[in-house]
């Protein structure tokens, strides 16, 4: 694998409850040391509308024919605006790896969804599969992935994981997302 593959990372802004939509912003680095753009886009705060905004901002990027892999911060932006990864991947024709940082309480999540009368939510987070550790140097993560093996997913996230546990392009667009929506950024991801 080479060191300077293309990837988009992605995540949201931080946001309030009372917040319509979220920024989400993409950052498109070649391996884990060089950014090269930034994209951005909204979606709707617990909406259903992440996975059409992501495909539409990826598929009229100019740096789409570039990039390798998706990066995305979990598995939903915007509270519970599930990304369907499958469909991601289908309609760019690009893999997609999830970056979880701690193991979720499944059982609970799913509770908490059909409580909320958000049940199919839960069944695209059951799609993506059960997330797999990977141990890094400061720690360990867990991955998912859509168009591409855990094992080509594991090597992509140790090699744009250069400051910290998480990828690079996806630190980064956090510290971008919230500099602008918080004026500054807190500093470690």
């Amino acid at each position: 694998m080479k060191p300077q593959i293309r990837l988009l990372g992605l995540d949201d802004s931080p946001f309030d409850l009372e917040d319509k939509t979220v920024l989400v912003i993409g950052t498109f680095f070649r391996g884990g040391k060089w950014m090269d753009g930034v994209l951005s886009t909204t979606v709707q705060v617990d909406g259903d509308d992440a996975t059409y905004q992501l495909i539409q901002l990826i598929n009229n990027s100019k740096f789409k024919p570039q990039i390798q892999a998706i990066l995305l911060d979990g598995i939903a932006v915007g509270g519970f605006n599930v990304i369907n990864i499958h469909s991601l991947h289908k309609h760019t024709g690009i893999p997609v790896i999830v970056v979880v940082r701690k193991m979720p309480d499944f059982e609970k999540l799913e509770k908490t969804l059909k409580k909320l009368g958000m049940g199919k939510k839960y069944v695209l987070m059951e799609k993506a599969g059960t997330p797999r550790k990977i141990v890094l140097k400061g720690g360990e993560i867990h991955i998912q992935a859509a168009g591409i093996s855990l094992e080509k997913a594991e090597k992509i996230i140790k090699l744009s994981s250069t400051n910290s546990n998480i990828p690079e392009p996806i630190r980064a667009a956090h510290l971008i997302g919230a500099g602008i929506i918080k004026g500054e950024s807190k500093g470690r991801v």
